[in-house]
């Protein structure tokens, strides 16, 4: 049909065309032209059997393939500002971009799974801030602790660290680290009131001391969420500091570079970048009029860098407030010379959990959130791996707690594994009652499976390698997620018709090789979502 006019003919004549050139093949029963111009090919049962053989030789790597052709992709993903705990917002993030990797690997793609920590700038200031005053409580200061500052209980464990480390030269009369200060909101200006503290812990405390006990914020946070991602299955190749971006002079060559092919030009103290001349909305600050360069110049930097390191596609997964992001860096690579398609960022919209049937709110400052590690220790990190992915990341995800706790049919997760779980127990029976199982005696059996639910369960797991390579050409694990619970109700339903453990020992072994194979496929499937495969539940 895409044909028909450049080609001058009627779409059903240009199908015929190809249906007279297509060999003969023993897999293909047949081939007729439908409607408009579709061209339908019915297989014979050898086909689906071929399949069957092809599970079972290639084991894990079924459904894997070259399409990546070895390209190379730096995947960038949670990247969450290490000013806290993660919540169950980042582990959506987590979720989807490790999920993502997953797929991009089984399509032959050389990945880098990479984590951008934001270890600059102000919001670290004010970590600093938040934990020193912690500190100088526990030394028995009385603090009125600052409204823009991070309140929760592990701002208390790292100053309790300190503490520890007995850094008695970090304390200061709290009037002192008040001194001067502007009032605090709502009456006065929370903002100048904190940067205020900020200045005058700089002043007390001088750089070396201050850089201290901002580093120790910093590591204990990141250390923290280190192993709260590793716990959920996901680890990073690199965890890649934006204070390496200036101290390697990336962020001044990039902004050097810019000026030099005149595409940077100050205007009211500052240097602009002529980000419009490349298909942005407007032009960009790089250097404000203190001197201080911009998230745009750091932004255009990192990835510059990304490029020189050698990746050839650059996916970054980002929060759904940053739609914006994308003509920005986008600009900035192309003006550095770099083509601007080598960026792609998925955004992942709000994930939003529901406890009890209320909505629970999350704001790192306050302190009043709920962690992904207490999502994970309460519905487990299968639930909370495969709830993250169910939906596409452009659409909000409500989590239901009480649907992933369940061990019912209506829990994908559950259904799922449960397949794979029943399958395993089949086999726990064959040996039980002392019957063998022969998979080159059972694979030459396939021939044997003629009922309606062997034929389809086999057609639903022939269509596992186009659903990988089509998942990832989509950025799409909800598409795994879905396939496996179809062929979960294949599996099911073909249990509850029919019984394995015939006493016709080649009934028996075909039917064996069948299942066996379906559980390979779920296994597959599951592992690229991050999701384990029990043998019992």
């Amino acid at each position: 049909m895409t044909m028909a006019k450049a080609a001058r003919r009627a779409p059903r004549e240009i199908a015929q065309l190809i249906v007279d050139a297509l060999p003969e093949s023993d897999q293909v029963a047949g081939v007729e032209i439908a409607g408009p111009g579709f061209i339908n090919f019915h297989l014979t049962p050898l086909a689906l059997h071929e399949e069957i053989r092809a599970i079972h030789r290639r084991a894990e790597d079924y459904g894997k393939n070259d399409s990546g052709a070895g390209q190379s992709v730096i995947v960038e993903f949670v990247s969450a500002n290490p000013t806290g705990p993660l919540h169950v917002g980042h582990g959506r993030h987590a979720a989807y971009g490790a999920s993502v990797a997953n797929l991009l690997q089984a399509n032959g793609y050389r990945v880098h799974r990479e984590y951008y920590v934001n270890d600059a700038g102000r919001q670290m200031d004010i970590l600093a801030a938040s934990v020193w005053l912690r500190y100088l409580e526990l030394g028995g200061e009385s603090v009125p602790f600052p409204s823009n500052g991070y309140r929760g209980g592990y701002i208390r464990e790292i100053a309790a660290d300190l503490r520890d480390q007995q850094v008695s030269q970090l304390h200061h009369p709290a009037a002192d680290a008040f001194a001067d200060v502007p009032p605090d909101g709502p009456e006065g200006d929370k903002e100048a009131h904190i940067d205020g503290i900020v200045r005058n812990m700089r002043t007390l405390l001088g750089a070396q001391d201050y850089r201290r006990v901002q580093d120790a914020a910093l590591q204990g946070i990141l250390d923290d969420i280190r192993e709260d991602l590793e716990e959920f299955g996901v680890v990073m190749d690199e965890w890649f500091s934006e204070r390496s971006l200036t101290e390697s002079g990336l962020v001044d060559e990039t902004v050097d570079h810019l000026r030099r092919a005149e595409l940077a030009y100050e205007k009211d103290g500052a240097l602009w970048f002529r980000a419009s001349d490349f298909g942005d909305e407007k032009d960009r600050v790089l250097v404000r009029e203190n001197g201080q360069s911009t998230y745009i110049a750091s932004d255009v930097a990192y990835h510059l860098g990304k490029r020189k390191r050698g990746f050839d596609l650059l996916l970054d997964v980002l929060g759904a407030d940053h739609h914006g992001y994308v003509a920005r860096v986008r600009a900035g690579l192309e003006a550095m010379g770099e083509p601007a398609d080598s960026l792609e960022v998925k955004l992942v919209q709000f994930a939003v959990l529901y406890r009890g049937g209320e909505k629970a709110q999350m704001s790192t400052r306050s302190g009043d959130f709920v962690t992904l590690r207490e999502l994970r220790e309460e519905v487990g990190d299968d639930a909370a791996r495969l709830f993250y992915v169910l939906r596409s990341n452009d659409q909000h995800l409500d989590f239901d707690l009480e649907l992933a706790k369940s061990r019912t049919a209506e829990n994908p997760v559950y259904y799922i594994q449960y397949a794979h779980a029943r399958i395993s127990s089949v086999f726990r029976q064959l040996r039980e009652k002392g019957l063998d199982w022969s998979p080159t005696a059972g694979l030459e059996s396939l021939q044997r499976l003629s009922e309606e639910h062997e034929v389809k369960l086999m057609g639903s797991l022939s269509r596992f390698p186009e659903m990988v390579e089509l998942a990832a050409a989509n950025r799409a694990p909800q598409n795994v997620v879905h396939y496996l619970r179809d062929l979960a109700y294949e599996f099911h339903t073909y249990y509850n018709s029919h019984t394995f453990l015939v006493d016709d020992a080649d009934l028996r072994n075909g039917r064996l090789t069948l299942i066996r194979a379906a559980q390979q496929v779920i296994r597959n499937g599951l592992t690229l979502v991050g999701v384990s495969s029990p043998d019992s539940m």
